[in-house]
C-alpha cells in the first residue's frame, strides 16, 4: 500500500532505458491491483514483468474485495505473488489456501511466485527445517512436473523483514538450498536446478551483491528498497556472477 497510480506510472517512466537485458536478468514489479492496468499499459517498451501482489483462488463469483486471477490474465499481468509473509500473518492464509491459489494461477496461464515464511520463533526451534519444507510441499500439492518447472519460489523469513535482523548471505543461502532440495525430492534434481529461487527479507542495494553471489539464490524479492527508482535500478542491475 504505497504510492498512487500516477506515482507508480511515473516510477515506470524513470526506468526507461535503464533496466538490464531480459536475456540476462528478469525484472518484475509487483503492485496493488489498483495500479496494474495502468502499469501494463505504460510498460510496453520496458523489459519488465508486471506482477500482482496476490489473487483469489476462484476466477469469478461473489467474493467481494478479492482479485480474480482470470481478470489479471486478461489485463496482461503475467506473474502473481502467492503466500507472502504478510498474507500469512495478517490475513491468516493457510497452506491449503495458498495451494488453491497456486492452482488458480496456473489455470489462468500465469506464473506463481510462491513465498515461504520462517518466523524467528521457528528459526530458533528444532523443527525449523520441517517448517520450511512443509510450506513448499503443501504449496505444490497436485502441481505437475511441467507446471513446477516454471514456478518461482521465494525464501522470505519474516524475522528479517523490516526488523533490523538482517539475514546473512549464508543464512539466506541455507534457506534457498533447502527449498531447492525439497523440490528435488518432490520432482527431480534436473527440475530443481531449473526452478528459480529468490531471497527476500531486508534486501537492499548494499547487501544484494553478497546474497546474489550464493549458489542457490537466483534473485531477490525486495520490499522497501524497491520503492525508489534509484535503489530499484541498483537491485535490478546486480548480475549474478
Amino acid at each position: 500500500m504505497n504510492l498512487s497510480v500516477k506515482e507508480a506510472v511515473d516510477f515506470l517512466h524513470q526506468l526507461s532505458g535503464k533496466l538490464p537485458d531480459p536475456s540476462d536478468t528478469e525484472t518484475a514489479i509487483a503492485a496493488s491491483p489498483l495500479f496494474l492496468e495502468s502499469m501494463v499499459e505504460n510498460s510496453d517498451d520496458l523489459p519488465l514483468i508486471i506482477a500482482a501482489e496476490n489473487c483469489f483462488y476462484e476466477d469469478t463469483g461473489a467474493y467481494t474485495g478479492e482479485t480474480s486471477p482470470l481478470a489479471l490474465a486478461k489485463m496482461g499481468v503475467t506473474h502473481v505473488i502467492i503466500g507472502h509473509s504478510e498474507r500469512r500473518k495478517y490475513f491468516k492464509e493457510t497452506d491449503d489456501i495458498i495451494n488453491k491459489k497456486v492452482h488458480a494461477v496456473f489455470r489462468n496461464g500465469l506464473t506463481p511466485i510462491v513465498c515461504c515464511d520462517e518466523t524467528m520463533s521457528r528459526r530458533e526451534s528444532p523443527d525449523r527445517i520441517s517448517w520450511v519444507v512443509s510450506q513448499v510441499t503443501n504449496a505444490l500439492k497436485g502441481v505437475t512436473e511441467e507446471q513446477a518447472r516454471s514456478i518461482i519460489v521465494a525464501y522470505e523469513p519474516s524475522w528479517a523483514i523490516g526488523s533490523g535482523n538482517i539475514a546473512s548471505a549464508s543464512e539466506a543461502e541455507e534457506g534457498c538450498y533447502l527449498i531447492r532440495q525439497t523440490i528435488a525430492d518432490l520432482y527431480s534434481d534436473d527440475l530443481a536446478n531449473d526452478v528459480r529461487v529468490l531471497y527476500g527479507g531486508s534486501v537492499n542495494d548494499e547487501n544484494a551483491a553478497d546474497i546474489l553471489d550464493q549458489n542457490d539464490i537466483d534473485g531477490v524479492l525486495a520490499g522497501g528498497a524497491s520503492l525508489k527508482p534509484e535503489s530499484f535500478l541498483n537491485l535490478a542491475n546486480f548480475l549474478k556472477k
